[in-house]
């Protein structure tokens, strides 16, 4: 059975409403985003004033799942050892001086139920965002632990939440729900079904990526965070191998792909391999090595005839560049699925 790219399907009123639920749950990010900051607004200022005479703990670790994107996010800024431990348990120094922070949007996952316990019976400072009526909420109960309660179980948006914390406390730099708010809005604006393909940055992103096997690249640690969590989302959504990595781990893909033939007849062989694309997501980092990897991947790609598409944004914080990228990209995915059809 073949499958092929029906781009007409993007702006087709039935195939757009058969995907209406998904679609709206993406347009509704910032709203999760300013619930999840007004719901934990009392007991982040609760927090932040029971700690103000508190020492600085000795280190922060980052448990569960979600660990990597707080470490994006930190690891560059924290003034003390920071650690993302994304494994079962906590590591076996991990003690009475140290805090430890865990993303538990879903509050059902019986690991970092786990690992909250574990925590508070070493006597470590425990902040923890979930639902407090659920596994994880029941397992955060003692003195030195604070829970601050999460509705929507949105991952990005229960990460604002803690990040606002560890910002008011000198731990992290300003991750302001606003500003993160604001920018999701305008993707979901932009990025609109309502909106035709011809104006609509995802649809078009998802016209450019429906032939290929996406290579996606972000040069920055939150840029290449996004790249990983769009390529899952690619795969979700195609069955596609889309893969996201490091330059070093990208450009031997791209130096293998032989040059395409211009001569030869798209419609002669159907079980034809698809040719990969390089999907830059650039978050505006203004670092020589970023520029240095994206010349060279971009470099390798032309020598090769990979087509290059990138992803920018224009939002005025890191979190926000963050969100904006990854929810583009999770719409050009969406699109994508929309517009492959079986024969």
């Amino acid at each position: 059975m073949a499958t092929w790219f029906d781009e007409a399907r993007l702006d087709d009123a039935v195939a757009l409403e058969a995907a209406d639920l998904r679609l709206r749950t993406l347009a509704e990010s910032g709203a999760r985003v300013r619930r999840e900051a007004h719901e934990a607004a009392t007991a982040t200022a609760e927090l932040i004033a029971r700690g103000r005479d508190d020492a600085r703990p000795r280190a922060v670790i980052a448990a569960g799942p979600d660990s990597r994107l707080l470490r994006a996010v930190l690891e560059p800024w924290c003034p003390v050892p920071f650690v993302a431990w994304p494994n079962p348990g906590l590591p076996g120094w991990a003690g009475s001086l140290d805090l430890v922070v865990m993303l538990a949007p879903d509050g059902n996952d019986h690991a970092s139920a786990s690992t909250v316990a574990e925590a508070v019976r070493r006597g470590a400072q425990v902040v923890v965002a979930c639902p407090p009526k659920s596994l994880v909420g029941e397992h955060a109960a003692g003195r030195h632990v604070t829970v601050l309660p999460t509705v929507t179980r949105d991952q990005l948006a229960t990460a604002v939440v803690v990040l606002d914390y560890l910002a008011h406390v000198h731990l992290g730099p300003r991750a302001d729900a606003e500003s993160v708010a604001l920018s999701l809005d305008e993707v979901a604006t932009s990025c609109s079904p309502h909106r035709d393909l011809a104006v609509n940055p995802a649809k078009m992103l998802a016209i450019a990526v429906a032939d290929t096997n996406p290579l996606v690249w972000g040069g920055s640690v939150l840029a290449a965070r996004a790249a990983r969590r769009l390529a899952e989302s690619l795969r979700r959504t195609s069955g596609r191998s889309a893969i996201a990595g490091d330059a070093e781990h990208l450009l031997p893909v791209i130096e293998a792909t032989r040059p395409q033939d211009l001569f030869a007849d798209p419609f002669s062989d159907e079980g034809a391999e698809l040719r990969p694309l390089l999907l830059v997501l650039d978050d505006g980092a203004d670092d020589p090595m970023v520029r240095e990897q994206a010349g060279t991947l971009r470099a390798a790609a032309a020598r090769h005839g990979v087509r290059v598409e990138t992803l920018e944004t224009d939002a005025d914080a890191e979190v926000a560049r963050y969100a904006s990228l990854l929810l583009t990209g999770t719409y050009a995915a969406e699109y994508l699925r929309i517009g492959l059809v079986e024969d």
